[in-house]
């Protein structure tokens, strides 16, 4: 297991044009908010398979349900939330519904997690 002990600093000196520079480029705690929310959706295990299984190709939930494994109620659910987080849509074929990802950005930030995991 790695150390975890961090280096603090000897002294209490502050860097005033690096605090400066740091603040202004904060973005604002709206933003920072909705930014947090966005990454807590990718919290879930079952929420992030369902993201993978639509990497791939549009399914409806009972597709989905048959993929992850899990019960059609499971995947209705997180199928909400990642509706209202916006990260994915779907149409409507006759009774049939189907999911895919909203666009290709989410596709990239699983994609960068996993190549992150993978070469650690």
């Amino acid at each position: 297991m790695k150390n975890l002990e961090m280096d603090v600093c000897a002294s209490n000196i502050i860097h005033p044009e690096a605090v400066n520079k740091a603040k202004e480029s904060l973005p604002s705690d709206d933003l920072i908010f909705n930014l947090a929310d966005f990454f807590k959706t990718f919290g879930d295990s079952t929420r992030i398979k369902i993201i993978c299984a639509l990497m791939e190709t549009e399914l409806c939930v009972y597709d989905l349900a048959n993929v992850i494994n899990t019960s059609q109620s499971a995947v209705s659910h997180q199928l909400r939330v990642l509706r209202q987080s916006r990260l994915v849509k779907y149409r409507k074929d006759g009774k049939t519904v189907y999911y895919s990802l909203d666009d290709d950005h989410i596709k990239l930030v699983i994609s960068q997690g996993l190549d992150h995991l993978l070469h650690k």
